[in-house]
């Protein structure tokens, strides 16, 4: 069978950079292992526009004139398709449509607003989410019927920093890395650090969002085992390279209804480095069941306070962490497993077409 694969970002490059192992397979979404589990792509072809109209006028053209057959419409987001998808559910657009779903399926407020939602997810086929709490959080508006729902064991690309581990040879672990921009909780993070006088190493942007970093940051610039690096772009091979030689990896965030940090949480379960994490009951995967790392309250300061003392005073149960947390990658969280959960489902939506 054979999908149209969507994206909200040119990938072609990437996908060029992943057959040379200089960027992860697994923010593709499955692209890169579609075609060994006998699934055929057309990848669409992007364009950028900052007015959300213009990408999603852009997009329907394009898609309802592609050439080359297809069985399912398939999005790594529902942004920039959503004239299609209102389209899918008049009927008026006959392939199936199955996207990430990125958090829970929102509830609406007033009667009108609930009755376009409700239109527009009839026009979704499929919906793939990271965790079941998500799903039951969708569940729960009665918007969506629980038969399109699929939790999917999403992961890291192991191969890839595998690679990057015997080629690079990552240099010693002496240092705490906190990679990532989104929804972060840098106040508690650094407070904590302030207090520990532990070396981190901070990757972000100066802003994400709604989220201003700038002030929160600075305000620690002049401590000197606190050093703050502002990335932009995306550079997965070069903040890879540093995770890698990082003695664990922090992800502080602050409380959103969905899994924040779970990009950096898949790379450190692959690279086999413990972690000390925010507890997002959002996240599928139980770091302290699996013995992984560290879970703290959100905005708990001595929590992670004492998390960051016990990995540095106590580095046997630290490697023990990580290579527990290796395991769980292995076994259940990777770019192999979680495409073969994808492709399995898009046959079977293809079948019911």
């Amino acid at each position: 069978m054979r999908i149209y694969y969507y994206h909200t970002r040119p990938i072609l490059s990437a996908l060029e950079e992943w057959k040379e192992f200089k960027h992860p397979g697994h923010i593709l979404y499955g692209l890169t292992h579609f075609e060994r589990n006998g699934v055929d792509t057309v990848i669409h072809p992007f364009k950028a526009y900052a007015s959300r109209l213009r990408l999603m006028i852009y997009n329907l053209i394009t898609i309802l004139s592609c050439k080359q057959s297809y069985d399912v419409l398939y999005g790594t987001s529902y942004r920039g398709l959503e004239l299609l998808i209102f389209l899918r559910a008049l009927g008026l657009y006959r392939k199936p449509i199955a996207i990430w779903h990125h958090q829970a399926v929102p509830a609406s407020n007033g009667y009108l607003k609930n009755q376009v939602s409700k239109l527009f997810y009839k026009g979704l086929d499929c919906l793939f989410f990271f965790s079941r709490a998500l799903i039951e959080d969708s569940l729960s508006t009665r918007k969506v019927r629980a038969e399109r729902l699929h939790l999917i064991h999403w992961g890291a690309d192991l191969d890839f920093y595998d690679h990057l581990i015997q080629v690079d040879k990552p240099g010693k672990k002496d240092f705490f890395i906190s990679p990532g921009k989104e929804n972060r909780d840098f106040q508690t993070l650094l407070q904590a650090f302030a207090a520990t006088q532990q070396p981190l190493e901070v990757y972000t942007s100066s802003a994400n969002g709604d989220q201003q970093y700038d002030t929160i940051l600075q305000a620690y610039a002049d401590q000197p085992h606190i050093r703050i690096h502002f990335v932009k772009g995306i550079i997965p091979y070069e903040l890879a390279l540093k995770v890698a030689s990082s003695q664990a990896v922090v992800i502080s965030c602050l409380d959103f209804p969905y899994t924040v940090g779970l990009t950096t949480l898949v790379e450190a379960l692959a690279l086999g480095i413990p972690l000390i994490t925010s507890r997002n009951p959002k996240f599928e995967m139980d770091i302290d069941h699996e013995e992984a790392g560290i879970t703290v309250a959100y905005g708990d300061v001595n929590g992670w306070e004492e998390a960051i003392r016990f990995l540095q005073q106590h580095p046997e149960k630290a490697v023990e962490m990580g290579q527990n947390g290796r395991h769980l990658a292995e076994q259940t969280y990777n770019l192999e497993n979680y495409t073969k959960e994808l492709a399995d489902i898009l046959k079977t939506l293809a079948r019911k077409a």
